[in-house]
């Protein structure tokens, strides 16, 4: 290979952008987005920026947005070459916690950035990235691919997502009608999600050849890479049907962190220990990480994520719903005056 002289012509190529191949992951991004398309879109990708008119049947709309990443979950993909799902868990983070305002997602951007640019990688990843806004039922209306040589090592990427919502300001979830008595359904989550992903690798290299080959009737790096699962559609329907006070994603910091963030000072979610099964997948990580049950509820979501709190007379109908939709649901437990002790209890 010739070293060029300080004469000689250098293009964008020669220092590590390929501009082709970014207008390739384009055109192979155009039909993927086109599938998310929904109301209120008048202009999507390939602009400088994408436009949104929020639907004329909102009386009073409240616009709400999310913003969030995967995590060193990306470090698993990237040794695994599992690039399919990731994306489906960038979208999943963003819309499930705008979700939790009792809002219904719009719209979805990404940002895609890499040292070097490979189509099919980026492609397999934005893939899941439509997919998850098709299963929330928002569109995909735009984003980003940074090719920025010497920034990341080679294989390797970084993943950003917003979501943008809107719910009508009279039917915002506060929390604050929340009262003692009311129930705490959990649903259950569809692996660890995207949270946890630092001690998850820990096990992985602590249990070194010794892993199960299967968790949960699933191939093991199956499991563990399981997306996140997209609670929108089946919540905004109860939602719509039931008197549902307050919801909460339970992302990091688990069951203990994440549920507080939703109640009223002085009240307390008290979790009924074994309400929830504990799957093969959260056995193994507790038992192979030895750590106790607080630590798990606290780092994991454990098998639930999402949390709803309603009044006990609505409980058994809207968890009726919510199953019948395709939901895994479980009374976990019950608000009561917190007094001065923790504002999540599992016991």
């Amino acid at each position: 290979m010739t070293t060029p002289n300080a004469s000689s012509p250098l293009s964008y190529k020669d220092a590590g952008v390929d501009i082709d191949a970014g207008d390739a992951l384009i055109e192979r991004i155009k039909p993927l987005a086109k599938k998310t398309m929904r109301e209120g879109v008048l202009a999507g990708i390939g602009g400088f920026g994408a436009l949104f008119e929020v639907p004329k049947r909102y009386k009073e709309p409240v616009l709400v947005s999310g913003t969030d990443g995967v995590g060193t979950k990306l470090k698993l993909a990237f040794e695994w070459q599992m690039h399919d799902t990731v994306g489906i868990d960038l979208v999943a983070m963003s819309v499930n916690d705008v979700l939790v305002q009792g809002a219904e997602p719009l719209f979805f951007l990404d940002y895609f950035a890499c040292g070097k640019l490979d189509v099919d990688t980026a492609a397999a990843v934005v893939g899941g990235i439509a997919r998850g806004c098709e299963l929330s039922g928002c569109a995909l209306i735009g984003g980003e691919t940074a090719e920025m040589p010497g920034m990341y090592p080679a294989g390797e990427y970084d993943l950003a997502g917003f979501a943008v919502g809107a719910v009508e300001k009279s039917k915002i979830l506060t929390g604050a009608d929340v009262k003692p008595g009311d129930v705490v359904l959990g649903l259950a989550s569809s692996g660890v999600h995207s949270n946890g992903f630092s001690l998850v690798r820990k096990c992985i290299e602590r249990a070194g050849d010794k892993l199960p080959a299967t968790l949960d009737g699933k191939p093991f790096k199956q499991a563990i890479m399981e997306p996140t699962r997209l609670y929108v559609k089946n919540v905004l329907a109860a939602l719509a049907a039931h008197p549902i006070k307050a919801l909460a994603h339970i992302t990091g910091g688990g069951l203990l962190e994440n549920i507080p963030r939703v109640l009223p000072e002085g009240l307390a979610a008290q979790l009924i220990k074994g309400s929830w099964p504990q799957t093969e997948l959260f056995a193994w990580l507790q038992a192979t990480a030895a750590i106790d049950d607080i630590e798990m509820n606290r780092t994991f979501n454990n098998g639930i994520g999402m949390v709803v709190v309603i009044d006990a007379a609505s409980a058994a109908a809207c968890a009726a719903m919510l199953r019948e939709a395709g939901e895994t649901v479980y009374e976990i437990g019950v608000i009561a005056p917190c007094g001065e002790g923790a504002s999540v209890t599992v016991g």
